[in-house]
């Protein structure tokens, strides 16, 4: 099975487990979007158990959150290598 499918299913039975809807996961997964993200929130659903569908809901922008910033600093990290090539080596 794909990690996506099978990550979204964990996520939508721990949801479901908690009495949140199903729906709630198709969405969350739309928002996530890679397999280690809902994996990420289905270890939160799990050992938190969230009662309020706002506590899933600020859990998942608070990892999109994460996400975003650990894709700015990898984008930093990149054009400071290159910066540095070019001051190393010059344009050409």
């Amino acid at each position: 099975m794909n990690e996506w499918i099978y990550e979204k299913q964990k996520m939508t039975d721990a949801l479901v487990a908690l009495g949140h809807p199903a729906e709630l996961a198709d969405e969350l997964a739309k928002n996530l979007g890679s397999p280690k993200a809902m994996s990420r929130m289905t270890t939160y659903l799990q050992y938190v158990k969230p009662t309020k569908v706002e506590l899933v809901v600020d859990e998942m922008l608070a990892i999109c959150s994460d996400i975003q910033a650990w894709k700015d600093k990898k984008a930093s990290e990149e054009a400071n290598a290159r910066y540095n090539m070019v001051l190393n080596e010059g344009l050409e």
